[in-house]
């Protein structure tokens, strides 16, 4: 009879041995592609496995080789995988997230307009990503969540650049560089934690930070959130997001859009309740909150091309997450939490959008686009149910959520959260604000309006230049949306409507999940005193 336990690391290992498996069928395109969506439908129906053992049982431990005990002045030895409510309901909703993007990029073809191009190299470093995302989420310690950032960040690499146009190659380089520095920067305080506790694993290191004093504390933390708020994008942390995401192909930047900034946050989640929860940096987080949701939403306004201006949301909302955090109850937990789980599914689904928009319109810039309401009233729905969703409308999920972290940031009552409070609300109406100017030029207008609709309307190897490519579309095919690529963005819409039918179960699991991050004894118990295989 398989455990509970026996499947922590199939997250991990399906992907990875997909990885192996497409890339020795490199030849064989279709059977690439079997293997591909079955490995990842594999990992959706293990993690929600996974979510339901994890509400009913509490954390789920599993110490990898059967190394779970302990060294004297060393803490646990070997690797230790847990999945608790949080991490459970994060690999759940990537997992559904890395499936329909695989579907969707299988829908266009996986080319980019030019037969040249080593797509057979794109399955196999998907699988990568994915295994990288699922590592970070399950590791118990600060090295191999190091891993998993490492692992994802090198498949990111390949995915950002592939097709090689000069536009990919120069966003590449700056995603490279900044990743290197955030990860530098991460492997510093690894470093610095260790020399200071003697151990990495995150529970242990619970237990033994307490003892050490608060300045070298607040200093182990400030470095450690340098470096997640890069990954994360928090500001002034987040520059290079708005210029290396919308080079790349539309089902790439959906998935590093939806997933790759979450894994950050979880990684400040973890370590502002688990390892440093007193407090020093709440105001700091705060603060960068704040200036996270305006300068974000303020960089959408600015923007023509739809890629870039919600490459800039995305950017804003994550400083919703960070309030929620660092506000530091359980409202604000449980609101950031629900938070993150509906940003994922709803900014992925925005992202599949454009390329639906590219691959029927052949450009994804307001000027050139108009008229696409009455061109494909199919459209213009898979647009604006997500687009209201992120904007805040009633009853969807995003409304659900921002409520919750309003109340949070009331029920903390000082100046400072009732000024995160006024942000959140005027950042929500700005993001109202740039969808509708979205759907009122791209969507509701005429083309022959349009400052440059003359050439959105000239034949595709015209019109089109390197930073205007269909993602991993033929260029002679504008005009059509396959099903591959409407069916699964449509399944990412059914998901985004599911958070707000069932907003009740689903808050309440995020409720329980945010009582059981904020109470750190439960994770310490089951990690030190966990079952072993």
């Amino acid at each position: 009879m398989i455990t509970a336990q026996a499947l922590i690391p199939l997250p991990v290992l399906i992907p990875a041995l997909a990885a192996a498996a497409t890339l020795v069928a490199g030849r064989r395109p279709r059977l690439q592609r079997i293997i591909a969506q079955f490995a990842l439908t594999a990992v959706v129906v293990v993690c929600a496995t996974l979510v339901y053992l994890a509400d009913r049982d509490g954390t789920l431990v599993l110490h990898v080789g059967g190394w779970g005990q302990s060294v004297p002045g060393m803490g646990p030895l070997g690797i230790t995988l847990v999945v608790d409510r949080l991490s459970a309901l994060m690999l759940v909703v990537s997992a559904i997230v890395l499936l329909a993007v695989v579907a969707y990029a299988i829908g266009q073809g996986i080319r980019d307009g030019d037969g040249r191009q080593p797509t057979s190299i794109f399955l196999p470093t998907y699988m990568v990503l994915s295994a990288g995302v699922c590592t970070a989420f399950l590791a118990g310690d600060l090295f191999n969540l190091f891993v998993g950032f490492e692992v994802l960040l090198a498949a990111s690499f390949v995915l950002l650049t592939i097709g090689a146009s000069e536009d990919r190659v120069r966003a590449g380089i700056s995603y490279v560089l900044v990743s290197m520095v955030s990860s530098l920067i991460f492997l510093l305080g690894i470093a610095l934690v260790y020399a200071a506790t003697g151990t990495l694993n995150m529970a242990e290191l619970a237990l033994r930070l307490g003892d050490i004093s608060t300045g070298t504390r607040t200093a182990l933390f400030a470095v450690l959130l340098v470096a997640f708020g890069i990954k994360a994008a928090v500001f002034p942390l987040s520059t290079w997001l708005p210029d290396s995401y919308p080079t790349a192909p539309a089902p790439v930047t959906a998935v590093f859009a939806g997933l790759l900034t979450k894994v950050g946050v979880y990684a400040i989640i973890r370590a502002h309740s688990l390892l440093f929860p007193g407090g020093e940096l709440d105001n700091v987080l705060l603060v960068a909150g704040l200036l996270t949701m305006i300068m974000g939403i303020l960089g959408a306004i600015a923007q023509s091309d739809i890629k870039r201006l919600l490459s800039f949301t995305l950017v804003s909302h994550i400083g919703y997450m960070v309030f929620g955090v660092a506000l530091a109850n359980q409202l604000g937990m449980s609101g950031a939490i629900y938070y993150v789980a509906h940003h994922i599914v709803v900014q992925t689904t925005l992202f599949l959008v454009v390329g639906l928009i590219e691959r029927q319109a052949g450009a994804s810039t307001l000027q050139r686009l108009g008229g696409l309401a009455a061109a494909s009233p199919v459209l213009a729905f898979v647009f604006v149910v997500p687009a209201l969703n992120l904007g805040g409308i009633p009853p969807f999920s995003g409304f659900i959520g921002k409520v919750a972290l309003l109340e949070a940031g009331a029920a903390n009552g000082s100046v400072l959260a009732w000024i995160l409070v006024a942000g959140s609300v005027v950042t929500s109406l700005l993001t109202l604000y740039v969808v509708a100017r979205v759907w009122t030029k791209a969507f509701w207008r005429a083309r022959a309006d349009a400052p440059e609709g003359h050439l959105a309307a000239a034949a595709p190897a015209v019109l089109l230049d390197d930073s205007q490519d269909i993602a991993f579309a033929d260029r002679d095919s504008v005009g059509r949306m396959p099903v591959g690529m409407l069916a699964p963005t449509g399944a990412l819409i059914v998901v985004g409507l599911a958070l707000t039918v069932a907003a009740g179960p689903i808050f309440s699991y995020s409720e329980r999940a945010a009582a059981e991050v904020l109470d750190r004894g439960q994770y310490i118990s089951a990690v030190l005193g966990g079952a072993q295989l």
